[in-house]
């Protein structure tokens, strides 16, 4: 296996960046709308129960489905698997964000607004940062939801780390096929790591400030 990796180490490298890149695009932009769309169900519960529903609901789709669903209307690359990636990721961030400030005890808005805060005060220095340790787990979940997902890419030409893996299958070649398995693993691990370290910092200057 490391002579393999030796030999093809650059091919490897390729894809790896290509699956990194597709990943981030795809969890910035479920970010920058499931997040706004969290807060405003949080604001209004009627949006609030319709969306966790619906975000449910999504979450039950298989990712290859929803793949398959794009080629007949955008076609084939990585726009069909931006979108495809991006429609998975939001379901889990918009359901954390939701849950996140409904968590929020009451008793601590009422003396938040007993104290003279207003509406924005109160969203910026007590419901964000209270809510933020679940919008960072829905982000966690999203984005090995899209890791994952997008080793499946492949197959409408977006490439990724999953071309090793299912070169490997149609050739049964086993090297192959653990390189793209233990790559997509250790991608997963790495990525979950870098943002638990990111909440950890977010928290402890929370707390500093606090």
């Amino acid at each position: 296996m490391i002579e393999y990796f030796q030999t093809d180490s650059s091919e490897f490298i390729g894809y790896l960046v290509q699956h990194i890149k597709l990943s981030l695009i795809a969890l910035i932009i479920a970010i920058c709308i499931g997040i706004p769309l969290g807060y405003f169900s949080y604001r209004n519960k009627k949006v609030g129960e319709v969306l966790t529903t619906s975000s449910q609901l999504l979450r039950i789709i298989p990712s290859l489905a929803v793949l398959f669903i794009l080629i007949p209307i955008i076609g084939v690359g990585e726009l069909p698997a931006l979108i495809a990636l991006t429609f998975l990721a939001i379901p889990p961030i918009i359901m954390n964000t939701i849950l996140g400030f409904n968590e929020i005890p009451a008793i601590t808005l009422e003396v938040a607004r007993g104290i003279g805060m207003n509406q924005k005060q109160l969203r910026n220095r007590i419901e964000i940062p209270l809510a933020a340790p679940y919008i960072l787990n829905g982000i966690k979940l999203a984005l090995v939801e899209i890791i994952a997902s997008a080793t499946l890419a492949t197959y409408i030409g977006a490439g990724g780390l999953g071309t090793i893996l299912f070169s490997g299958l149609r050739t049964q070649d086993m090297v192959q096929i653990l390189w793209g398995m233990i790559l997509t693993v250790l991608l997963c691990i790495a990525c979950n790591f870098i943002l638990i370290q990111i909440e950890k910092f977010a928290l402890r200057n929370y707390e500093v400030e606090g």
